[in-house]
């Protein structure tokens, strides 16, 4: 390539050599005429270009209305019709003046070689400007093989990060099915290995890329490198604990969990965070290195298969017969809809303390995210099955006998006869009586 150009070169000297001497012979005026018939055609050249690309312009930007469509991305409009247009438009602009530029620049440089006395500097301009077209064209066509292969490279990479996207997406809509490997698993798994393929592939191709041994490419990847690991260690623990968290399967959209302190439905849950939404509407964003961090309680997990067990804890005096609180517990938990039937709700007297019996009322749901208007109904109806039994709920001090005053328990639920008792005997718990 670089042989061409000079011989070129050597070309173009040596016509003008010959050229020249044969009008300096008929004398100056000549030169003369034939400068001003040189400008006469640069200025034609000039006038047909900017009339040409006046009129492309102009056709173009005659035709965005209804004709070139906007570019969108979804609901978003990037550029509209008129700006592509205008785009064109400046571009075919910027070409004008290069050609101008080029134009000039030849004129220039074939006028000063038709008078002896700037001969030298057109020589000088001509050979700038074939030894810059000349090293531009020189490295594109040494360039040639390396980009060749970074076509290769990038090409290969493309059609196998296409092929594994439709690989996992088959196992995502569970069209294919791996052993151990769950559906939910597949997206993850498959962003995970594009960025290693991306890297990798950029691994490859960096002894192709123009530039790479200059000190300023090699300074400015420096530079980013240590950028990146400075100001990103937060940002790749929490990456980290994301992916982990993916593949704990801790977690799904829509289940009901506590994250140490925080109670709600998992919403979106992400590379870096995870979002909770409350039962009182708040969202909550956890860093997923917090997460990781801190226990996590799935109350969804097992409920739809074998159904979470939701429990509740009164106390009650000795003097109420243990079948009776059983059998209230029980009843005021089969009246919620949400409540299944089987497995039988249960209870379980948890503590036999010095003055009253804990009771808790065990009971099965499907509905896991529904649990505070569950508990919400299964306390309204304890109290009902209670009250209307004349049973209060109490956690008593002493066991005593009636002095007059009337039970803590509602009018509605007492009978419209009752009389409370008389008598003032009373029976002290034994740490009252040992005071």
């Amino acid at each position: 390539m670089k042989e061409y150009l000079d011989a070129i070169n050597n070309f173009i000297f040596n016509t003008l050599n010959n050229f020249l001497p044969a009008i300096a012979d008929r004398g100056y005026l000549l030169i003369l005429i034939t400068a001003v018939v040189a400008t006469i055609l640069a200025g034609i050249i000039i006038i047909i270009i900017r009339g040409i690309t006046k009129f492309l312009e102009n056709k173009i930007l005659s035709l965005h209305f209804g004709k070139i469509k906007s570019v969108k991305l979804q609901n978003l409009e990037i550029l509209s019709g008129e700006q592509i247009a205008l785009v064109i438009g400046k571009t075919f602009n910027w070409f004008r003046y290069f050609c101008f530029i080029i134009i000039f620049y030849l004129y220039i440089n074939l006028i000063f070689s038709f008078f002896p006395i700037t001969r030298g500097i057109s020589a000088a301009l001509l050979t700038h400007f074939i030894g810059a077209v000349g090293f531009v064209l020189l490295a594109i066509w040494n360039y040639i093989p390396n980009l060749l292969t970074l076509i290769v490279i990038f090409a290969f990479g493309f059609y196998l990060m296409k092929l594994m996207q439709r690989f996992f997406k088959g196992i995502e809509e569970e069209n294919i099915s791996l052993s151990g490997f769950y559906p939910e698993w597949a997206s993850p798994t498959n962003t995970i290995l594009r960025i290693l393929i991306f890297a990798l592939l950029i691994i490859v191709a960096f002894p192709y890329l123009p530039g790479k041994d200059s000190p300023a490419f090699q300074a400015v990847a420096i530079f980013l490198g240590v950028v990146g690991s400075l100001g990103s260690t937060g940002a790749v623990s929490n990456a980290v604990a994301g992916i982990v968290l993916t593949y704990m399967r801790a977690f799904n959209i829509g289940d009901r969990v506590q994250i140490a302190d925080t109670m709600g439905d998992i919403v979106e849950k992400s590379v870096f965070v995870t979002r909770i939404k409350t039962t009182k509407n708040v969202e909550i964003t956890v860093p997923n290195a917090m997460v990781l961090n801190n226990h996590i309680i799935n109350y969804s997990t097992l409920a739809e298969t074998e159904g979470l067990i939701l429990h509740s804890k009164v106390t009650i005096g000795y003097d109420v017969p243990w079948k009776l609180v059983h059998d209230l517990l029980i009843r005021a938990a089969n009246e919620i809809e949400a409540i299944e039937q089987t497995p039988h709700p249960f209870v379980l007297q948890t503590a036999l303390d010095d003055f009253y019996v804990e009771y808790e009322i065990n009971a099965y749901t499907k509905k896991a995210n529904k649990m505070a208007v569950i508990y919400n109904e299964l306390h309204r109806n304890i109290q009902d099955k209670f009250h209307e039994a004349g049973i209060e709920i109490a956690s008593p001090g002493l066991m005593a006998l009636r002095d007059g005053n009337k039970p803590n328990i509602p009018d509605e639920y007492l009978p419209k006869d009752y009389n409370p008792p008389k008598t003032l005997m009373s029976f002290i718990s034994p740490s009252k009586k040992s005071e």
